[in-house]
This record gives C-alpha cells, structure tokens and sequence, in this order.
C-alpha cells in the first residue's frame, strides 16, 4: 500500500490517471466517445467529492470505481449492444496482434472483462480487484478462472 498522499488538483488527477481510465472505459464500453464522457463525469465526481482520500491508492482505487460505475450509468441508459468500432481499435493500438486481443475480450460478458482488465492491463492485486468491484477475492479469482477460460475457448476458436 502506497502512502504517497493523494494528489488533490484536478488537472493533475487527469494526467496521472486519464489514459488509464479511458482504457478501462473503452473496453468496457466499446466505443471512444463513451469511454471519453465516463473519464469525464468520473473527474467531475471526484472534484465535488467532499471526503478526502487516505492516500493515492485510495485515490486511484476511488476514480476506478467510479470510472466502472459511470460506464455501467452509460451503458444501461443505451440499452443496446455494445459497438465496438475496429477502426478506434487500430487507432489507439499501434500492433495488430494487440488490436485483435482487445476485441477478442471486448467480446466476453462485462463482468469477467473488467477483472481481467483490472488484473491484466491494470495490474490490480485480486484483494483490491474485489474491494473495487464489490466482491469477495474468492469470486474475483472465479472470474479471472472463468474469463481466462473463455478467452481460450475464443482463442482456439478463432485459430489464434
């Protein structure tokens, strides 16, 4: 755990910790535009929050949840499908191979997504996995199991 105090001013909240909220709202949106108004209205929370954070883990462990929930409100207002524009994929993903991984698990259920995301991408210990997302570690582990085994089924599948 980190005892780096949190760091407070909103523009340097973005630039330590834009680029990796919109990863996470991109994957689990499936589209730049969405991913884009979920990092923001996560910003917003965090600058009418009125508590402040024990430390900068706090602190990033808040934005991600927020991040996940602001994705859930956009995605449930929607109710649709998600649409995954390959063309942003290429755009933000210079190697094919890197492209291809991201729509394959942009193509598993959102529950099992995020924790491999969080996982993954993000490198997130299983313990703060949970408290983000809700969970006890041992549901977390399922998922990460679950996820893992779908993303291989898909993998073989699809003659990766």
């Amino acid at each position: 755990m980190s005892n780096e105090k949190p760091i407070g001013n909103c523009e340097e909240v973005f630039n330590a910790y834009g680029d990796m909220l919109f990863r996470l709202c991109f994957i689990m949106l499936g589209n730049e535009a969405d991913a884009k108004d979920a990092v923001q209205d996560a910003v917003v929370s965090y600058l009418t929050k009125k508590d402040g954070f024990k430390n900068a883990e706090h602190e990033k462990a808040w934005l991600i949840t927020t991040a996940k929930n602001k994705c859930r409100d956009i995605f449930r207002s929607k109710s649709r499908y998600r649409e995954i524009n390959i063309e942003d994929l290429q755009d933000m993903l210079p190697d094919e191979k890197e492209a291809n991984c991201i729509e394959i698990l942009m193509s598993i259920p959102e529950k099992y997504r995020l924790v491999l995301t969080l996982y993954y991408i993000e490198g997130r210990k299983v313990n703060e996995i949970a408290k983000i997302i809700g969970k006890t570690p041992s549901a977390v582990k399922m998922r990460l199991q679950t996820g893992r085994k779908m993303l291989k089924e898909i993998y073989i599948k699809e003659g990766f």
